[in-house]
């Protein structure tokens, strides 16, 4: 009996992963350097909660989430909703529109990382059925564990740490000028 004893808990461990959390790793430069920063030798671990799928929570602008590809149905992307639906969203190249109202239902998502991104700038805006989990914390590498927070401003100028925290809120600042929030 003793031997299956990690059986019993399967089913748990299922519904919870199915429902609940889930552990994703996420790959690739999209997300850099919020995550899978080049100063990390390792891959982003992270916990999703899909429970705020299904409870119908909201998701708001800067949420990261997982979502299924509009295009490849079979891929994950990790992305940054930058817009939700009413919004009106200044477009990157290559999406053949200046600008984009996001349909009633829908969320405009992007990589932190312009270049090196598949995302509503190439597909356009994505049904809000797509999303499928939201990230709450991440778990590897160690030296990063916890949930994100925006970088603190350091009071040495000539640290490192301050040009990434300036860094930082140019990226947020550039973002949030594309954006023309709905009421």
């Amino acid at each position: 009996m003793r031997q299956y004893y990690p059986l019993y808990w399967l089913p748990t461990m299922i519904v919870c992963s199915h429902y609940f959390y889930n552990v994703k790793y996420v790959s690739g430069r999209s997300m850099q350097p919020t995550l899978n920063p080049d100063s990390s030798r390792w891959r982003d671990i992270g916990i999703f909660n899909r429970f705020s799928v299904q409870s119908l929570e909201q998701f708001k602008r800067d949420d990261i989430v997982c979502l299924r590809s509009p295009i490849y149905p079979g891929q994950r992307l990790v992305k940054r909703i930058l817009a939700v639906e009413g919004d009106i969203v200044k477009t990157l190249p290559p999406y053949p529109d200046v600008e984009v109202k996001v349909p009633l239902g829908h969320v405009w998502v992007e990589g932190d990382d312009h270049f090196n991104s598949d995302d509503s700038n190439q597909f356009g805006p994505v049904p809000s059925g797509l999303l499928e989990s939201k990230l709450v914390y991440l778990i590897w590498p160690l030296d990063r564990v916890g949930q994100l927070r925006p970088p603190e401003i350091p009071s040495v100028r000539s640290d490192p740490s301050f040009r990434h925290a300036m860094a930082y809120q140019e990226r947020q600042k550039a973002r949030k000028a594309r954006v023309i929030a709905s009421a």
